[in-house]
């Protein structure tokens, strides 16, 4: 759901931004869909970035944190 001149966060642009390996890595590998996923359990389970460098980086960037109180109607 996108609030009105507001940009919302896409996937991975932090990582991009901090040129994370495993990032480069998936980059190169999504042609391999079985590597692909292979690699991607590091994201999951054992990021080499911190809440707190993702969560400053955000507000570097400008980003704000927002909880939506109800399901939006479809």
């Amino acid at each position: 759901m996108s609030i009105k001149g507001y940009t919302e966060y896409k996937a991975r642009e932090f990582c991009n931004a901090v040129n994370c390996s495993v990032q480069a890595t998936l980059t190169t590998l999504k042609d391999k869909p079985d590597a692909y996923e292979l690699i991607r359990q590091t994201c999951r389970t054992a990021c080499r970035f911190s809440t707190w460098q993702f969560h400053h980086w955000l507000i570097e960037k400008g980003y704000l944190i927002v909880k939506v109180q109800e399901k939006p109607e479809r």
